[in-house]
């Protein structure tokens, strides 16, 4: 394709496209961001965006994630006092039992250089803050590296730079189709007709990307659960890290709230006939409940909100980045992990589009694998 074009169409309102969207206008592209309805009102508004690259995943995968938490460094460290990024680590531990695997997932990390403490409920407090060590198993993994993003801070604070660049923002604009004319990308049509010319696309709309590719004739494997996320009312706690456990996880939130998900309750979701999702607020509340039991002096957690949709996750689990060969200057950003990665691949992205040089970062994680 030819490097440098002059007018880019981003589709997706969340953390890729609004990435994407961001360095391209640092490159100087013309971009047009649009998105179905508002920004962040997909997954990037449900995700608990935990950025880590804990436990086992593949070479490529462990490296791309690594960097994408450099640059949430880089951005933490341009102003610490920011309450929607921090760093202050992560806690896991298996279930009942599975001690052995708790030291088997610290022995792999430690084996790549991954920042992983063994701790006790003796120790925990040695590392972090606001655990009730009763909850905590014989073996946990303290990851000091770790930390947490509140995606919609993050996403309206990119969107100040978006604007102050000159990028066009079309919000509520339905589904949205990527227009080819002669084999050859050439923009964006919204579900009510309107029509923005663009050299190149870059489809980045979360759980439904592979249907927006689809129509151009391309399968990619879709693997989205349903998932939630629920923001409790302010409470009172201390509780820093980030926390994987086997029937809760939580983050700190900003205004002193929790972000809490997990995917046992996943049988209780309902798909209604409209498209939205529906679960028992009784079965909201036990998450409530089970998060309370991991915090010190297990202060009472109510539910002040919760969403739920699908969480995009490729076929095969792995990221899927780049130009789609069947159609030219047709760009997809899916995957899981889309917290961690939001950064980086904004970046590689727009760098690929720019330059029309492809990352060796991103080699492995082509459309084209499907094929």
């Amino acid at each position: 394709m030819t490097p440098s074009p002059s007018r880019v169409a981003v589709i997706g309102g969340g953390i890729l496209g609004v990435s994407a969207a961001v360095h391209l206008l640092r490159g100087g592209a013309s971009v047009v961001l649009v998105t179905e309805a508002e920004l962040a009102s997909g997954a990037s508004g449900r995700s608990l965006s935990w950025l880590n690259s804990a436990g086992e995943r593949t070479t490529p995968y462990h490296e791309l994630r690594v960097a994408g938490i450099d640059r949430y460094r880089t951005l933490f460290a341009a102003d610490p006092t920011r309450e929607w990024l921090h760093f202050d680590g992560g806690l896991h531990w298996a279930a009942d039992g599975e001690d052995g695997t708790t030291r088997d997932r610290h022995a792999y990390e430690k084996a790549h250089g991954y920042d992983s403490r063994l701790v006790t409920p003796e120790t925990v407090g040695d590392y972090t803050t606001g655990i009730n060590p009763e909850s905590v198993p014989g073996a946990a993994i303290f990851n000091p590296g770790e930390g947490w993003v509140s995606l919609p801070h993050l996403i309206e604070f990119l969107m100040d730079e978006f604007k102050h660049r000159g990028g066009e923002l079309v919000t509520h604009a339905g589904k949205t189709s990527v227009q080819v004319t002669d084999g050859q990308t050439t923009g964006v049509t919204t579900a009510q007709g309107e029509q923005y010319h663009a050299d190149t696309v870059v489809v980045a709309c979360g759980p439904q990307t592979p249907a927006v590719v689809k129509e151009l004739g391309v399968e990619i494997p879709d693997a989205s659960p349903v998932s939630m996320l629920v923001l409790t009312e302010p409470v009172a706690q201390e509780v820093r890290p980030v926390m994987n456990t086997p029937r809760a996880a939580l983050r700190p939130n900003p205004g002193n709230t929790l972000a809490l998900d997990h995917d046992w309750y996943e049988e209780s979701i309902t798909e209604n006939a409209d498209g939205t999702y529906t679960i028992p607020e009784s079965v909201v509340q036990q998450l409530a409940d089970e998060a309370s039991v991991l915090l010190q002096g297990e202060p009472p957690l109510k539910a002040a909100s919760w969403k739920l949709g699908r969480k995009p996750i490729p076929g095969d689990g792995e990221p899927v980045f780049g130009e789609l060969q069947e159609v030219p200057g047709c760009f997809v950003a899916f995957t899981h992990s889309g917290a961690t990665l939001g950064l980086i691949a904004g970046e590689l992205l727009a760098e690929e589009i720019l330059t029309g040089q492809k990352h060796p970062m991103l080699a492995t994680f082509r459309p084209e694998r499907f094929h």
